[in-house]
Formats: C-alpha cells, sequence, structure tokens
C-alpha cells in the first residue's frame, strides 16, 4: 500500500479540486485530443468525462470542472488544447449585484407563538429567487455573493411576509477541526464532502424583533433540508455547518439550536500561501442531522 501511494505522488502532475492527475492521465489527455483534432474545447471537455465517468451525483457531467483542469494542464504546457472557438458567458465573472426589491417593512415585535407556524420556502430555481438575492444584498452586512455548486436558498415567511432569509451550500473542503471532529481521513473526505451542507448566510430582517426567533429557524431548517437537497441535487445531507465571525458574534442561536462548537478556524484564506493570519477567526459550528452521522458519513460511496 505505501509503495502505491509513493508511486502515485511521483506520478502526481495536478490536484485540481481533489482530484488527482497523473502522467498517465496526461497521456490518455492528450490522445484523446490527437484522436479527435476536430472538436472544441467544450466537447472535449465532455467526452473526457464520459470515459471517466466524471459525473454529479444528480448524474449531471462535471464538464466545467473538467475544463478548467484542461485548461491548467494546457498553461503549464502538459496537454496543448485547440484555439478557442468562442468566448462563453460565464454567469460568475463580472457578476452585478442583484437588482433591488422593496418590500413593505412593516416591524414585527411579538412573542415567538404569536408568529407560529411559519412558512419555509425553497426558492432556489423558482420566481422568488430574486427577492431572496436582493433582500441578502440589502440588508446582509456581507451582502449577497452568488454560491458555487450545489446550494439552497429558504425565504422564511409569516403570513406570506418575508421575515428571514437562510442559505445553504457546498462545504469548504478542508477544515481541520471539523475534518477531527467528524474522524475523516483525506480520502474519506474527498468521497464523501457532498454529504455536508454550510450554511452562508442568515438574515433576519432589521424591522423583525421576536425573541428566539433565529434560534427556531435554524430547529426547522435542520428537519427538512436534507429532503430538499436530495429532491434537487440526488442525494442527503448528514452534517451542517457554519462559521462564526468571533470579532462580531457570539454564535449565540446556533448554541441555543444544539449546534457544537468543535474548534475555530486558522484566520488563513483557501488560497494563503503562507501560515499568517491574514482575516478574522471564526468559530467552528457543526450540527449532526443522525446520531450516527459519523458511520454514514464514512460509509456512503
Amino acid at each position: 500500500m505505501l509503495t502505491y501511494v509513493i508511486t502515485i505522488l511521483m506520478n502526481t502532475i495536478l490536484k485540481y479540486r481533489s482530484k488527482i492527475i497523473t502522467s498517465e492521465d496526461v497521456e490518455f489527455i492528450n490522445q484523446l485530443i490527437a484522436d479527435n483534432p476536430t472538436e472544441s474545447r467544450n466537447a472535449l471537455s465532455i467526452r473526457l468525462c464520459k470515459v471517466w465517468n466524471w459525473i454529479q451525483a444528480n448524474g449531471a457531467l462535471r464538464d466545467m470542472v473538467a475544463r478548467g483542469m484542461m485548461l491548467e494542464l494546457h498553461r503549464n504546457g502538459h496537454i496543448t488544447l485547440p484555439a478557442k472557438r468562442r468566448n462563453p458567458h460565464n454567469p460568475l465573472k463580472n457578476r452585478k449585484a442583484p437588482g433591488k426589491i422593496d418590500i413593505e417593512q412593516i416591524p414585527l415585535e411579538t412573542k415567538l407563538k404569536n408568529i407560529r407556524p411559519l412558512t419555509f420556502t425553497q426558492v432556489r430555481r423558482t420566481s422568488s429567487e430574486k427577492l431572496f438575492n436582493s433582500l441578502v444584498e440589502q440588508f446582509h452586512y456581507l451582502g449577497y455573493t452568488q454560491p458555487v455548486g450545489e446550494h439552497l436558498k429558504y425565504l422564511i415567511s409569516y403570513k406570506k411576509t418575508p421575515v428571514a432569509c437562510l442559505a445553504w451550500s457546498s462545504a469548504p473542503r478542508h477544515i481541520g477541526d471539523r475534518d477531527k471532529f467528524i474522524g475523516w481521513n483525506s480520502e474519506t473526505r474527498i468521497n464523501n464532502l457532498q454529504y455536508l451542507a454550510y450554511n452562508t448566510r442568515f438574515l433576519i430582517l432589521p424591522w423583525i424583533k421576536v425573541p428566539h426567533l433565529a434560534s427556531h429557524i435554524l430547529g426547522t431548517s435542520a428537519q427538512v433540508i436534507s429532503k430538499d437537497w436530495e429532491k434537487l441535487y440526488n442525494h442527503p445531507i448528514y452534517y451542517l455547518e457554519t462559521f462564526v465571525d468571533k470579532e462580531r458574534f457570539k454564535g449565540t442561536c446556533y448554541k441555543a439550536s444544539n449546534w457544537v462548537h468543535v474548534g475555530d478556524t486558522k484566520g488563513l484564506g483557501k488560497d494563503a500561501k503562507s501560515k499568517k493570519q491574514n482575516r478574522s477567526i471564526k468559530a467552528i459550528f457543526g450540527y449532526p442531522l443522525s446520531k450516527n452521522f459519523r458511520k454514514l458519513m464514512a460509509d456512503s460511496p
């Protein structure tokens, strides 16, 4: 086993999105290009995904990831891609801020029991998604950022009037204290990261003053997110996580909802070139959706 691992490391040409590309892979891609001299970069990435069975859990090809990987190999001189035929629209590049949508800002100050039950609406890929984006852009201190990868967006309403927004996305690839808490090794983490959802935005609209509303929303969301995720992406969620900026917040609502503080970040960006802190320390909170979450996240294919 050790000899095999050493051989892989010696033959590694590129590590892209946790996928190791070896010299044999590069040879195969070069042959693929040579065998299909009239095909575009897009067509070649689709063909590669089909040969490698490089697909998402919902069955869609990972052709954009494959295209990025092939471009990286091209730039480093390992393969030669055909000339670009067009500049496809990239929805993530130079993205405009969401358009402003005004809603009535009627103050609501009452007890939680007086507004239950609230309505939780998953608005990803619906006509209400623009309203969600607009509210987060206007009233969340971080503004709106388009999630990359799998994600869900919830509008929480009282009598059809929005009171809060909650966003979830694919989890960061490597968080040391989180991985220790789950009990992952590197290989298991790579294979099963899709079973985590990361709470990227949580907004209670500023004119809503209801004690315990935040913890109630978190608790209710935990009950519905896995089924909603499976409807859209064809796999469940076993674990939730978030990061709380310790310079701004105490994480009170997460603690009240029985989220577990599993450690702190090191204050480094994902592409940091040194171990020197360059941003605020975040508290890492996790919420297992099942008592046997460790087994589920270790055994899942």
